[in-house]
């Protein structure tokens, strides 16, 4: 209130004071002719006040406030311009929320909105044509009812969404759909939806073709192998200028056998997203084996080979996989590692789960290969390659072995002092003894 109203109720309470004392003086009552006097006054704002609350309490969207008079009337005034200000804003607003409903709407991509528990806020139409999603009975209720996938569920359970999912579309199992959650707001989801089904088809068409390239090249290529070891085993009758060029063919042959196998295995690994043969595996055990065979891989590089394990702690898996994988991780610290220098195995779990790890201290990784590590072919130094007798197939292969077992591959280097590869498993695939 400003200083002329104020000023306003001042004269107010002046002009009741004066009529209370004439009323007063006619009837000889000061005291009761003044509290006569403010009572009425009392009366007539307790009214107004019932107004407004009246008003307030059954008013509907734009009912404009009652009128009024004096003091009042500069309260319904003012009230009258906040609520039309208030339906400017809430219209700009509602015509930005219109604008991206529309835009959202033509996107042939899915866009949901949840809230902090994963509950169904909002959607556009794309959702209903990829998910089944249906308006308005979906609404409130939990994206893990709708979307039933058990890795969809461990995908958001797990809150960990820094991966995108690819899943079967819960309308068609012969869509493709990409998912993607990001955090915004108080814990609040926003989930992205893409049809990949032809990027999809492309790749299985690529895995398709490197698998039925890799099985029929391995006929032709074991017959060529058999007759290079048949002619180098009588090297007495091979013409002496021939032996070095079999010797050559028979070391060429058996590393396209090696790459041709590690080929096959990939397209085994990716032919289904869970080993077949989940049982407990004695990690204890079989890292022991891989240590033995390591030692012997070193062979007179007198390479120092720790071992650090939990023998209570199993993990839930493909046995035949995870050696595959861990013994991958162990001999390539063996190959890049220098003489008489120190390799350290670890196994052991936390409350994060459980963790496998290979530290060596070679010549380590520049931080600009650590992404592409695991790619295929991919190749740190292309000559290493050719003195190690690699494939370029084993973090590939480590990958997607880990992935089957829902885990995740960690890498830290410092070039020059060596590197440190760190399997990470969850808690469900573990299993302590006592």
């Amino acid at each position: 209130m400003n200083s002329n109203w104020r000023g306003a109720v001042m004269r107010h309470l002046l002009l009741i004071l004066l009529a209370s004392g004439l009323l007063g003086l006619v009837s000889g009552q000061y005291a009761w002719a003044l509290v006569l006097g403010l009572g009425a006054y009392l009366i007539w704002h307790i009214k107004q006040l019932l107004r407004l609350h009246q008003w307030l309490r059954t008013r509907q969207a734009d009912d404009a406030p009652p009128e009024g008079y004096g003091l009042w009337g500069e309260v319904f005034d003012n009230i009258y311009h906040l609520q039309r200000r208030d339906q400017r804003v809430r219209g700009r607003l509602q015509a930005v929320i219109d604008r991206v409903q529309e835009s959202t709407a033509a996107l042939r991509d899915a866009v949901i909105m949840l809230d902090n528990e994963g509950n169904l806020e909002w959607w556009n139409r794309a959702a209903e044509q990829l998910l089944g999603l249906k308006t308005p009975q979906d609404s409130g209720q939990s994206i893990t009812n709708l979307v039933r996938h058990p890795r969809f569920k461990e995908y958001f359970e797990a809150g960990h969404f820094q991966e995108d999912l690819e899943l079967p579309s819960p309308v068609d199992d012969r869509q493709r759909l990409q998912m993607q959650i990001t955090r915004y707001g108080n814990n609040e989801h926003l989930m992205f939806v893409r049809d990949v089904t032809r990027l999809h088809q492309l790749e299985q068409m690529r895995k398709d073709f490197i698998a039925n390239v890799s099985h029929e090249l391995r006929t032709p290529l074991t017959v060529i192998a058999g007759y290079l070891e048949t002619l180098l085993d009588n090297v007495e009758d091979v013409n002496p200028r021939w032996l070095r060029a079999l010797q050559q063919m028979q070391q060429q042959g058996a590393r396209m056998q090696n790459l041709l196998n590690d080929l096959l295995l990939l397209a085994k690994l990716e032919a289904t997203d869970y080993p077949s043969d989940n049982q407990p595996v004695a990690v204890d055990l079989l890292l022991l084996s891989i240590k033995n065979d390591a030692q012997a891989l070193s062979g007179n590089r007198n390479h120092r080979i720790s071992l650090e394990v939990d023998a209570k702690l199993r993990l839930k898996g493909s046995e035949a996989e995870l050696r595959s994988a861990f013994s991958n991780l162990v001999f390539n610290a063996v190959k890049y590692s220098p003489n008489d220098s120190e390799i350290r195995i670890r196994w052991w779990g936390d409350e994060q789960g459980g963790h496998f790890s290979v530290t060596d201290s070679g010549i380590g990784i520049e931080a600009k290969h650590l992404p592409r590590l695991t790619e295929r072919f991919y190749r740190v130094d292309s000559s290493r390659a050719s003195s190690t007798g690699g494939t370029g197939l084993g973090l590939a292969i480590v990958k997607h072995v880990l992935l089957r077992h829902r885990a995740r591959l960690d890498i830290t280097s410092v070039p020059g002092k060596g590197s440190t590869f760190t399997c990470q498993f969850p808690e469900q695939q573990l299993n302590r003894r006592n």
